[in-house]
Parts: structure tokens; sequence; C-alpha cells
């Protein structure tokens, strides 16, 4: 059952998006070659704590840190630790945090140092289907209608959609229904209504949208080693237009 959410949850909803959107924004100051994963995910950790937030990823089906690393060819889900980010890698750094009960989440791409053409453009592209995504997170539309756009714009640019992972309703519990692929034909599912919250996530491969688990049961990478980028924002759906809530 997907839960329509009251101004005053949407208001906690809001503080929880807003610690995450600050602990990106702690991040992007710090990272730099020679950082490590699990640097990432300490700084991470004291930022929440310190706001009196809960890190929402951190003994999640026994996922054993506070944020997600995925360098270069990693898609989601990489664990933090001492893999050393270079000159040229780019990471996708995923955060979530449970504010008064309720979650926030949002995954954003960077650059470390100066990174490659094919970096920047997969980067760029992922960015900007991530908000033709958001764009049709609007009141009446179907929930298909997401999908379909992040795929169009992703194809148009020579990439992939990754298809086993999905975005997802968000609230009291981090994974909430319903389920959002980033492919898909239009106007299918679910309609969408105001109040409804949804964490909207394009996975994009510079080559194809195959991907594998390693063996640490967590690590999702692409099947042929390209490089992949994750961007995600948490956001309500409004009459007009969507109000994104992991937002400074």
């Amino acid at each position: 059952m997907i839960v329509i959410k009251s101004e005053a949850e949407i208001a906690l909803m809001r503080r929880a998006g807003r610690v995450v959107a600050q602990a990106h924004a702690m991040l992007r100051e710090r990272l730099r070659p020679g950082v490590t994963t699990g640097q990432l995910d300490v700084w991470v950790e004291e930022f929440l704590l310190r706001q009196g937030a809960r890190p929402a990823f951190k003994g999640y089906r026994g996922y054993p840190a506070s944020v997600c690393t995925s360098v270069n060819d990693e898609v989601v889900h990489g664990i933090p630790g001492s893999r050393v980010l270079e000159e040229g890698d780019i990471v996708a750094v995923d955060i979530g945090a449970f504010v008064e009960g309720f979650c926030g989440d949002m995954a954003w791409t960077y650059p470390i140092g100066e990174v490659s053409e094919l970096a920047q453009r997969l980067m760029r592209v992922t960015e900007e289907a991530l908000y033709k995504g958001i764009e049709q997170a609007v009141a009446g539309r179907r929930l298909s209608d997401i999908g379909h756009a992040v795929q169009t714009h992703v194809e148009a640019h020579g990439f992939s959609v990754v298809r086993e992972f999905v975005g997802h309703g968000i609230g009291r519990e981090m994974h909430e229904p319903p389920q959002i692929p980033n492919y898909g034909p239009p106007g299918r599912g679910v309609r969408l209504k105001e109040g409804m919250t949804l964490a909207i996530e394009p996975m994009v491969n510079s080559g194809d949208y195959r991907v594998r688990v390693l063996e640490d049961n967590w690590t999702v990478v692409t099947a042929d080693g390209s490089l992949s980028a994750h961007f995600e924002h948490t956001v309500v759906v409004r009459p007009g237009q969507a109000e994104i809530l992991t937002r400074l």
C-alpha cells in the first residue's frame, strides 16, 4: 500500500532530507585524491549523529556501514573501507538518515580531481535524467512516466539504464511501495497523488545495462566493467511540480 503523507509528516521528511543534503555538502568539500572510502563513512556518520539523525543504512539487512561508496564500475551498494580514491575516479555516495522517525535518501556521483570526458558526460546525463524523472512526479501522472522519462534521456545519449535496481517509496521506512523502475513505457502503473513521497534514483552505465553482485553480497558492478553513475533525490508529489526534500 502506498502511504500518502500528511503535511506534518512531510515537514519531518523535509528535515531528514535537509540533514542528508547537508551531509553531501560536507563531503563535497572533503573529496580529493588520497581520501579513503572508509573516511567518507566515518565523516558522514559523525555528521549525522551530531545533527540528531540516525544513519539509515547501518545494520539494514546486515549492511556494515553508514554510507554506500561505489567507485567507477561499481553501480550501487559499495562498502566503504581501505580503498584510496585516486585522480580520475568517480564515486557515487549514497546517504540515508532518519530524523524523528522519517527518512531522507540522497545519492550523488562526484569526480575525484580531473576525470575523463566520458565520466563527465556520464555524470551530466545521469543527473539530467534524475531531473527528467522528477519532472514527471506530479499529481495525475502515472508511475511509469518517471522511468520512461529517465530511460528516454539516458538512451538518447548512448548510455544504458540499470534494470535490476530501482527507486522506491520512502517515509517511516527507507523502502516503501511503490518500486520505481528507471525504464519502461509511459502511462502505466498507479496514478500519482499529492503527498506520495518517492526516492527517484537513476543508475546509468556507460556500457551495457547488465550488472552482477560481488562476493561480499552487496557491491553491484557493471558486467562489462564500464563506468556507472548514480543520482538520487527524495521528493514529494505535488500538483504541477514535485517538491525536492533532499535539497539545501
